[in-house]
């Protein structure tokens, strides 16, 4: 594969936590933060050295500049961002603790993006130059006019020859506050997708498969075989493994599938989680990251993986690492201060 810029396109939001491992209003006090999924993965790409573009949509007010700014700050593109009257797509956090588990709610509903035009995007401008574009299931959960605006991009840059990165990323509290037909819509993305970032349970949503059965590889493999037979486009499927002990006490290992070959690693023990939010979006940009280096399947898995250790580390959405760090950490190297 040949480096290129990468296009993500998808909501920029706000989100609100509960300080430390208290609960939503348990103070008076919310911690801020610019998040989202595709610019979680856009400020990753950035942050590697990548050249990295976010297409949206914003409220013309403090807010939603203030959230292009913070894109920017890290490298981001944002000349594909947009700005127009309306409200701050928002999601609060309380952080979880020892068995309780973290709890997110949403607060999207009739954000500026969730309400623009469908259409308004050209395509053809913005993936001018791009190699890939990135998008996720998040998006077309927000409302009809995000999931067209979902479907349109990805088929545009199958039109245009751009390859495109779908993480799956399935929010069944956000389908179900609109009643969207979720595997129809999902399944519209999957038929254009490269690279998918999906588990058994997201193929089982999008076909109407059962895979539920056997250990998490016997599940992946026939979960792997079915999506490379319904989408011919697919050439490769990559997901994390999280096993739990607790809250802050997981292992995190991952697999991934191509037509000819099956790739798993090792498992990392993850101690003292300081916030797991945006792990995913951190592992979909390492492997792209490794892809766009020309590296193998197998060492953009293990750089993938790396990287979303290494956002358990770090509070916030963003994964606020550098290329070497990860380098390091999947080397080995080892855990004394760097001077």
């Amino acid at each position: 594969m040949s480096p290129g810029r990468i296009v993500c396109f998808g909501e920029v939001l706000l989100r609100l936590s509960a300080p430390g491992a208290g609960r939503l209003l348990q103070s008076p006090q919310l911690d801020v933060c610019v998040g989202g999924a595709e610019a979680n993965v856009a400020v990753s790409l950035a942050r590697f050295g990548r050249e990295a573009a976010v297409v949206s949509l914003l409220p013309d007010n403090a807010l939603g500049r203030a959230a292009r700014d913070e894109l920017r700050r890290h490298g981001v593109d944002t000349s594909g961002v947009r700005f127009a009257p309306g409200r701050m797509g928002l999601y609060f956090l309380s952080p979880g603790a020892v068995l309780r588990p973290s709890e997110v709610t949403y607060d999207r509903a009739g954000s500026a993006f969730a309400v623009a035009d469908p259409g308004a995007v050209d395509w053809e401008t913005r993936l001018s130059g791009a190699a890939w574009l990135h998008l996720s299931g998040v998006t077309p959960a927000i409302g009809a006019g995000a999931a067209e605006a979902a479907v349109r991009a990805a088929r545009e840059a199958r039109r245009l020859g751009v390859k495109v990165s779908f993480d799956g990323n399935f929010r069944a509290t956000m389908w179900a506050a609109w009643q969207g037909d979720a595997p129809a819509i999902l399944r519209a993305i999957f038929e254009c997708a490269d690279v998918a970032f999906a588990d058994e349970r997201d193929i089982g949503l999008v076909l109407g498969g059962d895979y539920s059965r056997g250990s998490v590889e016997e599940r992946r493999r026939r979960a792997a075989e079915a999506a490379f037979a319904a989408f011919p486009n697919l050439q490769r499927l990559a997901a994390t493994v999280r096993t739990h002990h607790g809250v802050d006490r997981q292992d995190l290992s991952a697999t991934l599938a191509t037509r000819e070959a099956w790739i798993t690693t090792k498992a990392y023990p993850l101690g003292g989680i300081v916030d797991r939010i945006g792990a995913g979006d951190a592992f979909a940009a390492g492997v792209l990251h490794g892809l766009l280096g020309g590296e193998s399947d197998r060492a953009s898995l293990e750089f993938g993986l790396a990287a979303a250790v290494l956002k358990h580390s770090i509070p916030g959405d963003f994964n606020l690492v550098q290329e070497a760090e990860v380098r390091a950490l999947v080397a080995g190297d080892g855990l004394d201060v760097k001077r």
